[in-house]
């Protein structure tokens, strides 16, 4: 069963076979968690994130509505980002991220960005908030722009931006952050809000 493809194994997991399931996840399981992880920095709260996908998994293929558009981990990180996103929007009604604040400052200007399901006028403020972090990213030192567009506007994960750019994850990370935090300091002092 490990040399069945995934659409195979999901196949099989529909009709029934729970081991399947096993399979696929086990398969899977290293390039999700790290991919969440990554978003996250957080090992306890990546473990909450992995379980809430899988059961999301489950449960869609359970109920039938997998569509095999593309590979299955591509599927199953688009749930973890979606879960993620929506982790850090429930978050942000009740805390505020401080500039001092290191915990995933990601979520802090870009959970902002991207909804699935926008009406005309929520797809012209997407677009306004676009303008106004392009316009804010040429304030920031050069390199810290190449790691805000890999990151934020290509979707490269923290490995692969280290790699492209060669340098190391915890450079790289390090450049997320401070780009971070100086936005937050170019919002506060152009008196430039990113709200819906």
């Amino acid at each position: 069963m490990n040399t069945y493809t995934d659409s195979r194994l999901i196949s099989l997991f529909t009709n029934g076979d729970e081991k399947a399931l096993s399979v696929l996840i086990e398969r899977h399981q290293n390039d999700l968690f790290s991919f969440i992880y990554y978003k996250l920095m957080d090992e306890d709260m990546a473990n909450d994130i992995f379980q809430d996908t899988f059961m999301k998994i489950i449960a869609t293929l359970k109920e039938g509505r997998y569509n095999e558009e593309g590979k299955f981990i591509l599927w199953a990180k688009r749930i973890a980002h979606n879960l993620i996103i929506d982790h850090f929007r429930l978050k942000a009604k009740h805390n505020k991220v401080s500039e001092s604040s290191y915990d995933n400052e990601e979520f802090s200007i870009f959970d902002l960005i991207s909804s699935k399901e926008e009406n005309i006028e929520e797809q012209l403020v997407s677009k306004q908030i676009y303008d106004d972090l392009t316009k804010m990213l040429k304030y920031l030192p050069e390199n810290q722009q190449e790691v805000i567009k890999l990151r934020f506007y290509d979707g490269l994960s923290f490995k692969e931006i280290a790699e492209q750019t060669d340098t190391s994850i915890n450079t790289t990370l390090g450049r997320v952050r401070y780009a971070l935090i100086n936005l937050r300091k170019i919002m506060s002092d152009h008196k430039i809000i990113l709200t819906r």
